[in-house]
Order: structure tokens, then sequence, then C-alpha cells
């Protein structure tokens, strides 16, 4: 049956309607990214700024998307237009090195404590494939072992036990043996990890330091401590996959944070202020297997690592940008006060509504259940883990409520990636406050439909 809220997004979007039913005869699913699927269609952008885009219907919308995480800054920030634009008149591929790229890794040297050395890449994806064959070289070891549900990208190796918006992501398509290749855990089984881990048959351990999808749900840091003091026992890499906490969680991510150091540290997003791009850092002896021989001949056990778009100017121009902003951590604080003004907001809407479900967060990463008896945290913000606190395993949104909320949500003026926000350091106080009047908005709308 079709609701209210159905009808008035339909109603509302008649630009985005038929750019969606001319994408679906040229795009699988007519979309370009498998979190960009939305019911009954998705809403298509003209332009962004700051904390708001633009829909081509006309409609104003307060964005907690930010890039997939890449945008701490928001939309269009001056700062990178600026770097930016001044790269373009210079040259936007080289082919060839650049003063550009050792000054953006020395700015990541300068925050990330693990990054010994540096290795550009383009991606997230292409990262955690880059850091998994530097393990597999360095411990001679061919398995891995990885998290349930945590994410790294779709490359073969590390696809397998992962999910997104859509659900588990199946596996169809990859050979046999890249799947046998990876041991799952769940990632709050410590006695696993640890019987695993010191098998000694591993050659890379990999987690998100903050819990599966970027904290949907979260890590317990003991599990951290595990794993480093393990793998470090077993000979294996630990790799941490800070593509979406790197910069964010903390200026240094979660390690930083959290004071435990992985071997190899896989980045993205904020790291090239928003442009493409991506890098592996870590361990010097393990990066060095990249490298050429003093005499300038490549040894028959050196790992090639071609890319096209490795550091190329446009990304190091923007990438050095907003590392040299965040150095100071005065981003991170600001948009670690919206977030934690947002959570509060949202758990107290949540209360006064009458209607079960929560919000939580980590540093500027906020999540919301709907429709789940779940305990609020004690401080409305702080996931905890204890015989009084709130249980480890975070329960999802069902389908049912997730879609029409969402519309509503659209319909009032707000976009969520999923069930969760990146807040930037461009939204502001008033910006909070409109989220969470259309946040109320939207839960009466689905009481008034009878969908929560």
């Amino acid at each position: 049956m079709t609701s209210s809220i159905d009808s008035a997004f339909v109603e509302a979007h008649p630009k985005s309607a038929a750019l969606a039913r001319e994408a679906a005869g040229t795009f699988p699913s007519g979309i370009t990214h498998d979190t960009r699927h939305f019911q009954p269609f998705p809403i298509y952008i003209d332009r962004a700024a700051g904390p708001r885009k633009w829909d081509v219907d006309g409609h104003t919308i307060i964005d907690y998307v930010m890039g997939h995480g890449a945008l701490l800054f928001g939309h269009a920030h001056p700062l990178l237009v600026e770097a930016v634009s001044r790269q373009v008149g210079r040259g936007t591929h080289y082919g060839g090195s650049s003063d550009a790229e050792i000054r953006w890794a020395r700015a990541v040297q300068h925050l990330v404590p693990s990054a010994e050395k540096v290795r550009f890449t383009s991606s997230g994806t292409e990262a955690t494939m880059l850091a998994v064959r530097l393990a597999r070289a360095s411990t001679g070891r061919n398995k891995l072992l990885k998290l349930r549900e945590h994410f790294h990208g779709w490359n073969d190796s590390l696809i397998a036990g992962s999910s997104n918006s859509s659900g588990l992501i199946s596996s169809n398509g990859l050979p046999a043996g890249v799947a046998e290749g990876v041991t799952i855990v769940d990632q709050h089984d410590l006695t696993a990890i640890a019987d695993e881990l010191d098998s000694g048959h591993y050659a890379a351990a990999i987690c998100e330091p903050t819990g599966y999808h970027w904290g949907t749900t979260p890590l317990d840091p003991e599990v951290l401590a595990l794993l480093r003091d393990r793998t470090s026992a077993a000979g294996t890499v630990l790799i941490f996959d800070e593509v979406v906490t790197g910069f964010r969680a903390s200026p240094g991510g979660v390690q930083a944070a959290e004071g435990i150091v992985p071997d190899l540290t896989t980045l993205a997003k904020i790291l090239a202020g928003g442009m493409p791009g991506g890098a592996v850092v870590g361990r010097a002896d393990l990066l060095d297997q990249i490298a050429y021989r003093p005499d300038g001949s490549s040894a028959p056990d050196r790992i090639a690592h071609p890319g096209t778009f490795n550091a190329n100017p446009l990304s190091a121009a923007a990438g050095i940008a907003a590392l040299n902003a965040l150095a100071d951590g005065e981003p991170n604080r600001i948009a670690n006060e919206r977030a934690l003004q947002l959570t509060k907001g949202l758990n107290q809407a949540i209360r006064q509504a009458e209607v079960p479900g929560a919000a939580y967060g980590h540093a500027s990463m906020v999540h919301i259940i709907l429709g789940e008896e779940v305990d609020p945290p004690d401080d409305d913000f702080t996931w905890h883990w204890g015989k009084d606190g709130p249980q480890a395993t975070v329960p999802e949104t069902r389908g049912a409520i997730l879609w029409p909320f969402r519309q509503s949500l659209m319909n009032h003026g707000v976009d969520l990636m999923g069930m969760g926000a990146h807040v930037s350091c461009v939204h502001s106080e008033a910006d909070i406050d409109h989220t969470l009047d259309a946040f109320g908005a939207a839960l009466a709308d689905l009481r008034r439909n009878n969908i929560l």
C-alpha cells in the first residue's frame, strides 16, 4: 500500500523521477554506486555548497552523506576550491613526479602514527588490495582474518563476509579459492579471534577500528588491543582500515585516539580532501617491498604497483589543503560538537515520540536505530558495553521502516547515508536544529501512517 509519505515524495520530485527512468536504461538499477539505491527512486543533485545540496527539483537539503564521509569540510569549501582550481591551471596529470606528492605524504606522516612510509592509490578499495599483497608477500602466508561485516572495499580478497545498505554482499563471481582464503569471525568473539591468530596461519588481520560500517555496530577498543597483541606474537600483519575514520575519528585516526598502532593503515576520503585518492601507509619494511634495488633494477620478488592516477596533482592539492587545515584538530572539534548536539537531540525526539529506537555516535559519525527496542547510551552519545549497558550487537532498522523514514526525512529537507550521518565542520547549530525539527516531523509522519 502506498503511504502518504511515498506519495508526497513522488509528487515533490518529478524531475528526479524522470532522470531515474532515463538512468534505468543505462545503468544497472539506474545507479552508479550501491548505496545510492533509494526507494522508489534516488534524487538527483544539481549543486552543493557547505552543508547543503540542491536537487534538480529545486529543494534545499541539509546533507549528512557528505561524499560518503569524504567531506569533513562540507561541499565546495573555499579552501579546497581554491587549491584545486589553482592546480587545474598548472596541469591535471603530469605522468611524472611532483613536489606536491611529497608534501602530501609529509602531511599524512605528521598526523598518522603508523605512517613510516606512504604509497598513494586511487581509492580505498585499491589501498586495501595493496595492503593485503604487502602482508602476504612479507609473511609468506596466504590466509586473511577479517571481522564479520567489516567493509574493506570491493576487491576480491576482502569482499567475503561484507554487507552494505542492501544487505549481505554475495560472493557470486569470486573463484572458490579466493573466499576460502579468508576466515571470518564475529567482531566481539575475543576467544575466536585469539585462537585463530595464535595458530600462526595468517598473513594479515584487518578491521575497521570503530566497528563495522564505520561504527554502526561499535567495536570495543579491547578488541583492538587484543588484535595488536596477538598479531605481534604470531608474526601477522595488523591492518587498520581507516578509509572513513582516518582524519575523522581524530586528526590521526582511531590509532592516534586509542594509542594502538597497526603495521599498515589504509586511507582515502578525507585524505584527498574529497577528491579521488587513497593510500597505504605503515612500516617502512613492508612498504619497501615495492621499492626498486639501489641500482634501479627490479628484484624478482618485488611487488609491482602501477596506477595511472596515483598521487595525481588535483588530489594532492586538495589533500594537502585539507590535511594542513585539520592538523590543529579544530575542524574535528567543531564537527564533533555538532554531532553531539545532533545525537542528543535525536534521542530526546525519540523519547518524546515514545517510539522504540536510539541514536549514538563516535566523533563526528552518528548512527540511528528505529523500530527496535534498544537502550540509549547513558550520555545520549557513547555506545558502551557491560552488564548494565546496551547489547554489544546493535539491531538494524528494518527496511519497512527505513525507506519511508528516509523518504519522509527527504520530504522535510534532510538526507542521511543509510541510517547514519557524517557531520562536517561547516554544519552550524542552526543546521542541527533544523535537522532535529525534520526528524521529529518524520517520526510523526511514520506514526500517522502506522509505520512506527
